[in-house]
């Protein structure tokens, strides 16, 4: 760079040297998708915790505890899931009237994002739909037991039912008096007239004080508060799609500058209840549907794709393993069906299951041996639920506790939790038929509960990948190198940074073998997997070798008796 400079000087440069293959996260992200009565659909909704599934998708009911309890079993061990709400044919959002003297038809918006992509929606006026004021934020007939309830203006506000959960009347805020306008403050209420969302019909979900009619409006610390975009922010439960009509809404959505005197006010407050919500029929198409928000690994990343009751409805179960396969950057979890658990000869009919996938079966895929019997305490009863929530919570556990190259399985990380019984608990000889075809068992044992007895995927031959742990293995030391070799992208194919590729990646393999993940490894990346004719192409390419750590499966422990004078250096190794 000096041999740059004009006249005689000193520059100062930095050279990164420090890039480092990134540390595996121990917060392993599981995905499921499946029928719900709110929330937003065919989006990747992220879910903590069991209290906020309930939260953002609503309690189960019949239609919806399959899935519901799949994920909160999955849940149970992990902090980090997606949920994708599966469309439905025929599913609407709940409407509100733009005037309580008009009817509406119920409309339809998945999420958030179509709404603030779709120019209906993002004008001044949905002139595609004059008659809705506001729309239900969900699809729906949850939707059905909402109100919302505006005070516009001082004038109405003495007569206003909901006044007493307001400091003050609405009127002139600071920016609108800024701006030689005036009246262009409201309230606004938003009310479970029915009591789904609350449990207790009446209640005010919601409160907006002393937003604006004004589109240009902020807050004294520079928040927008025109009412539309408090709504999108803010509201969990509705979103804009027109003024209302039924109150004098003179001015309201233009600019506060201009908008000379005042916004229309009206002493009328508007109360009206949303209709037409409707919940639809959640087909096969629409469960795929659901699942494909997960399918392109460069915008969403995920580790566990969870089936739930996949196997129930044709073509989703082998959608759920497809993705997985094509994606080759994490694992699907599925489970036989209700039927073929609870039958004749429950090990035939699952061993039959898994062999029917045929093109499906890649040690991407992992498969249980049933369902289990739990208690559902929304509704006080029992239900019967998959059990593939459950084994990929085991890997999200195992990951946090360990690593992700060690076996879920076994006693000391394999424990089911919430099992008040098994649909189908094999025995030896049915273990035997399930393992063989690549099904791991899950047995429960007295004094030991119930346990994931086995760890194979679904591969369907002998090779290193048909042990779960193998394949998260790969998984994981294939993302993080991956991540690493972009550094690489668009530099010079030379000694240097083939050099320095390796300085990256074999500390990393070393921590890995350090903590138990591979017994040996060796990473070649020079001239010879580099000759000229790949650098001319703009090639680069790098070879890593591993030696995978195998989990015990099989374990032979031999009692030898030996006579009193028998030295032990003479029969060790004998038998």
């Amino acid at each position: 760079m000096a041999l740059n400079q004009v006249s005689p000087g000193i520059t100062v440069t930095e050279i990164d040297l420090t890039t480092s293959v990134p540390a595996f996260g121990v917060n392993t992200r599981g995905a499921i998708s499946g029928a719900f009565k709110w929330g937003p659909a065919l989006s990747a909704t992220p879910v903590t915790s069991e209290v906020e599934l309930v939260s953002k998708f609503g309690a189960p009911d019949t239609d919806t505890a399959n899935v519901f309890f799949t994920a909160a079993s999955f849940l149970a061990y992990s902090t980090d899931l997606y949920v994708s709400r599966a469309n439905a044919t025929g599913m609407l959002n709940a409407t509100a009237n733009a005037d309580v003297g008009t009817t509406t038809s119920g409309l339809y918006i998945p999420n958030e994002t179509y709404y603030t992509s779709n120019t209906v929606y993002l004008n001044n006026g949905a002139t595609e739909a004059p008659n809705v004021a506001f729309i239900a934020r969900y699809a729906g007939a949850k939707g059905n037991s909402l109100e919302i309830s505006l005070c516009p203006s001082a004038a109405a506000f003495t007569t206003w039912v909901h006044k007493g959960i307001f400091d003050s009347a609405p009127g002139t805020s600071t920016y609108a008096e800024g701006k030689n306008s005036a009246n262009d403050e409201m309230h606004i209420a938003v009310v479970d007239r029915g009591g789904l969302f609350s449990g207790i019909p009446g209640t005010v979900l919601e409160r907006f004080g002393y937003v604006s009619k004004a589109s240009d409006a902020r807050t004294d610390d520079g928040t927008i508060n025109y009412y539309k975009e408090v709504l999108l922010n803010k509201s969990k439960y509705i979103l804009w799609v027109n003024h209302p009509t039924e109150t004098t809404t003179t001015h309201w959505g233009n600019t506060a500058v201009s908008t000379a005197g005042a916004f229309g006010s009206g002493s009328q407050n508007v109360t009206v209840r949303f209709i037409n919500g409707a919940d639809g029929s959640v087909q096969a198409a629409n469960r795929i549907a659901g699942y494909n928000v997960f399918a392109d690994k460069e915008n969403i990343d995920i580790d566990l794709l969870i089936g739930a009751d996949s196997t129930q409805t044709a073509g989703v179960s082998n959608a759920v393993l497809e993705i997985a396969t094509t994606r080759k950057d994490c694992v699907a979890f599925v489970s036989p069906t209700f039927g073929e658990t609870f039958g004749n000869d429950p090990a035939t009919a699952i061993k039959n299951r898994i062999e029917s996938y045929d093109a499906y079966r890649s040690s991407y895929g992992v498969m249980d041996s049933g369902w289990k019997y739990m208690y559902d305490k929304y509704n006080d009863r029992y239900r019967w639920v998959p059990l593939n929530g459950d084994v990929a919570g085991l890997c999200a556990r195992t990951d946090r506790d360990r690593d992700p190259w060690y076996s879920p399985a076994g006693f000391s990380r394999g424990g089911i939790k919430n099992v008040i019984k098994l649909g189908f608990n094999p025995k030896k000889a049915e273990r035997d038929t399930l393992y063989k075809a690549g099904v791991n068992p899950i047995i429960s044992l007295p004094g030991e509960g119930v346990v994931l007895f086995g760890d194979k995927t679904m591969i369907g031959k002998p090779s290193s990948f048909d042990r779960i742990n193998v394949r998260r293995l790969f998984i994981t030391l294939e993302k993080a190198v991956e991540r690493a070799a972009r550094a690489s992208l668009f530099e010079f194919n030379d000694e240097f940074t083939r050099s320095q590729f390796v300085s990256l990646v074999e500390p990393f393999l070393r921590t890995v073998q350090g903590r138990r993940g591979i017994y040996d490894f060796r990473v070649v990346c020079d001239e010879t997997n580099n000759p000229p004719e790949v650098v001319d192409n703009n090639e680069f390419v790098g070879d890593i070798y591993i030696k995978p750590a195998r989990s015990i499966n099989f374990i032979q422990l031999n009692f030898v008796a030996v006579k009193t004078g028998v030295d032990f250096k003479e029969v060790v190794g004998k038998f």
